[in-house]
């Protein structure tokens, strides 16, 4: 059996911008895996299930994907970075057979993107019910830089909840169809609590430690007042963070997103509340794109060309 306490310290006692569901399902799965008897953990009345798959699959696919991207920068001008599944703080947390996209790997994406120079715009394909708070707030503003250096869109291509609609509104041009969903803007956390399934076992935990804190949310024990209080002022905290982030990237009141409580909004909703600029489809958006980029790509070059007939000129001119 894999290892995978560390995985599940990613979804316990952590405060999260990712969907209820999301979550109830990542946990599911901590259940299923590490044979932990949840009791009281459903999504929509069932326990979910999450299977495991064939990772040398996926890594010829991702080497194919890379082949078709490189090809389509030089084609199009777009590069195109997807932000799917759930979001995570660093690739070594990824398994390829998970959908999941992690800030760390983003970053370096749209690193490469500015730096090239066959790049015009950069895309991003959304669809994620989003992740980890950790390294999120620092991506984001990385993101809100980064778009006055070269044009960035965000293509909800189908849902940008949470964490990932943090990333959206930091792109700042967001385009979403009529059945595409923006928003969550809120902090969620879970405490696991073992320790009735360790006495039904016979297992005893017996904890010495010094530091008042230092034994806050114990899985092996019911939430304490204290470690509760800890929990509530770090998802307080995000939450803060959150809502003044999005009003400040998308320019709109920060009352105003305070307002949504979290909640999603789909298609016309998302413009009417400023989270997202159109309704358009995907593929509208990314045909859209391709020609701006093929625009800019165009004046560019005919710009590079009247420099250096100037330069020619001017060459010639001095040799009379």
């Amino acid at each position: 059996m894999k290892n995978r306490f560390r995985i599940a310290g990613m979804i316990f006692n952590q405060p999260l911008m990712v969907t209820e569901a999301m979550l109830d399902q990542a946990a599911a799965w901590a259940n299923q895996q590490m044979s932990l008897n949840i009791v009281n953990l459903s999504v929509n009345g069932a326990q979910p299930q999450m299977m495991e798959d064939d990772e040398s699959v996926y890594e010829t696919a991702a080497s194919r994907a890379e082949a078709a991207r490189r090809q389509s920068i030089a084609d199009t001008g777009v590069a195109v970075i997807p932000i799917h599944g759930v979001l995570v703080s660093r690739s070594m947390q990824m398994n390829p057979c998970e959908s999941m996209t992690s800030y760390e790997q983003i970053r370096a994406q749209v690193s490469a993107a500015l730096a090239d120079p066959a790049v015009e715009h950069i895309a991003f394909d959304i669809d994620s019910p989003g992740g980890s708070t950790t390294g999120a707030f620092e991506l984001a503003d990385f993101l809100f830089e980064a778009r006055g250096v070269k044009p960035m869109s965000a293509i909800v291509n189908f849902s940008a909840y949470s964490a990932a609609y943090l990333m959206a509104s930091a792109i700042g041009d967001v385009s979403m169809s009529r059945t595409s969903g923006v928003g969550s803007v809120g902090v969620i956390a879970k405490h696991l609590d073992q320790s009735a399934r360790n006495e039904q076992m016979g297992v005893k935990v017996t904890t010495i430690y010094a530091g008042a804190h230092k034994n806050d949310m114990s899985p092996h024990e019911p939430l304490t007042e204290q470690s509760a209080k800890f929990l509530n002022d770090m998802v307080q905290n995000y939450y803060t963070q959150f809502v003044d982030a999005v009003a400040r990237y998308r320019g709109i009141d920060v009352g105003a997103v305070r307002g949504t409580e979290a909640s999603v909004m789909l298609g016309q909703a998302g413009v009417d509340v400023g989270f997202a600029d159109r309704i358009e489809t995907p593929q509208a958006a990314a045909d859209r794109i391709g020609a701006q980029a093929r625009q800019a790509r165009a004046a560019r070059t005919s710009k590079q060309t009247s420099i250096g007939a100037r330069a020619k000129a001017m060459a010639l001119q001095s040799q009379i």
